[in-house]
């Protein structure tokens, strides 16, 4: 026991990590490129639809001479919409092989491609009277936002010291929520949401696309790829001096040392592999949880029926779209202050509280909608309901995730996981733009029982399993989960190997983590 003691180094003491230009400018070109593309391009054919479905039918009148009927406008219309989730669920199964073989800032670059050219195609479609291009850009888009969506975590996830983690993760939220903003902002009828104006509104999906093509290449690659994956530590000390502005990197390259060592006992991961782990159990359910919690809380229904309620107080139609935007600047506002948050109230906290204030919103809102008929003064509180909602969702089920989705694995498991992440993500988003008006036609407002449900469930699973990760390395976290997995690491059971002495049996088979 002794000569374990003295051969073991001293643990070298952390310095806390400060946001440096370089950091900051990275987080900005990567999350400007990818989140606020993915967030505008989830938002733009929304309010404008009427202008697009128009052009549809005039398209379609010049081919046959004849305007298309009902049901043939809704089923194109549908495919419009729901081939971007598709897309995005492609995109995910992807991004698997291109952030191994591309690294995460070249797997950010290569994607813009698919940005660059769905935008140069909508934007020539009315030239072109083809409405089929928009249809197939969405396509591509979605396959874009896939990549983005698993990739940008990623890559800010690593670059990010740990203290700064949680900060450097809600960003991908934050450029989402802000694409969304301004593209219902493009979208009024006086600025590009109008017959002559759509064109322009639709291609401008390439301009962040372009301008990361410009900026990302002078911004150095994921130390934590550079020295784990390929094992170039001088890449990876370089980068770190970079993005930390100091010299003293000892502490964070051992860390990473320490990953790398657990990565070579655990091996390369699949999906498949990684979904028969035992040791990996509890964080692939967790973010399955996660992300199905997130999509299936009820944040469409709100969206769905929030023009309903502004209608029942009293809003004309002209004026809803202008408290869509006002509802867009509250889901800014708390999501920067979920970001402010989070290192310094945890992860879980935000968590717990956003879908304790989403479930809450769900039942005051059933109770609202059943009963606004016979007391019109339920209406404002039905307001007040949507934009308590949005609070919510945007300080925990929105932003949180993407911040503890790249802290629960390691770096060899970390690249499945996020294909099992993302898929589950495109998978409940369309799942629930497929069947929600269904159910909403069947049960009406009784619907958002369902949903607040669903937040109790997803609040009781994150206050029972998921722990609170702030300020803790991935190494501490995977240890963590290990004790919860019943499984023992193959540092502890190298040092319970040692304090028993020399081994007197054949050598240990490849440990099961």
């Amino acid at each position: 026991m002794e000569n374990k003691e003295a051969g073991t180094p001293p643990p070298i003491p952390s310095r806390e990590g400060r946001l440096q230009p370089t950091l900051l400018l990275a987080t900005l070109s990567a999350a400007f490129g990818s989140a606020f593309q993915y967030g505008y391009n989830l938002s733009v054919v929304n309010t404008p639809h009427k202008v697009f479905k128009s052009f549809y039918n005039e398209t379609y009148f010049e081919r046959h001479a004849t305007f298309m009927d009902g049901k043939l406008m809704l089923l194109l219309w549908s495919c419009t919409v729901s081939m971007f989730p598709l897309g995005g669920l492609l995109g995910s199964l992807i991004v698997g092989l291109l952030v191994d073989s591309c690294g995460r800032k070249g797997t950010l670059l290569i994607n813009n491609i698919f940005a660059i050219v769905p935008a140069i195609l909508m934007g020539v479609s009315k030239v072109a009277k083809a409405f089929e291009l928009i249809i197939f850009s969405r396509v591509v888009l979605g396959v874009c936002a896939g990549i983005s969506y698993s990739a940008l975590p990623m890559y800010l996830g690593e670059l990010a010291p740990k203290n700064l983690r949680g900060l450097l993760g809600t960003m991908t939220e934050v450029f989402v929520i802000v694409g969304v903003f301004l593209a219902q902002i493009f979208s009024l009828q006086v600025i590009l949401g109008n017959p002559e104006g759509w064109p322009v509104l639709l291609a401008l999906t390439g301009v962040p696309a372009l301008l990361q093509l410009l900026t990302l290449p002078f911004f150095p690659e994921s130390p934590r790829y550079s020295l784990i994956q390929k094992g170039d530590e001088a890449a990876a000390r370089q980068a770190l001096r970079r993005l930390r502005g100091h010299m003293d990197l000892e502490a964070e390259v051992e860390d990473m040392r320490a990953e790398a060592q657990a990565e070579r006992a655990e091996g390369h991961l699949s999906v498949l592999r990684l979904c028969a782990l035992r040791s990996l159990r509890w964080q692939l359910l967790s973010i399955i949880v996660l992300m199905a919690g997130q999509q299936l809380s009820g944040i469409n229904a709100i969206n769905y029926y929030a023009d309903t309620i502004y209608a029942s107080a009293g809003v004309e139609a002209a004026y809803s779209q202008y408290v869509t935007v006002g509802s867009g600047v509250v889901n800014i506002v708390m999501t920067l202050t979920s970001a402010v948050l989070v290192e310094r109230l945890g992860r879980r906290r935000l968590l717990l509280a956003g879908y304790g204030i989403c479930g809450s919103a769900c039942l005051v809102l059933t109770v609202v909608l059943l009963f606004q008929n016979k007391v019109s003064e339920l209406s404002y509180l039905g307001i007040i309901c949507v934009f308590a909602y949005i609070v919510g969702h945007s300080i925990g089920p929105s932003p949180v995730p993407s911040v503890v989705r790249t802290e629960i694995f390691l770096q060899s498991s970390r690249r499945a996981a996020f294909m099992v992440d993302g898929a589950v993500h495109w998978l409940t988003n369309f799942i629930v733009g497929f069947l929600f008006p269904s159910i909403q036609e069947a049960i009406g407002a009784y619907s958002f029982i369902i949903f607040a449900g669903i937040c109790l469930l997803t609040a009781v699973y994150i206050y029972v399993v998921i722990p609170e990760t702030k300020g803790k390395t991935f190494v501490e976290i995977n240890r963590i989960f290990a004790k919860r997995n019943r499984v023992k690491l193959p540092e502890e059971k190298k040092e319970e190997t040692i304090d028993a002495g020399p081994p007197t049996l054949s050598p240990a088979k490849e440990t099961l983590f």
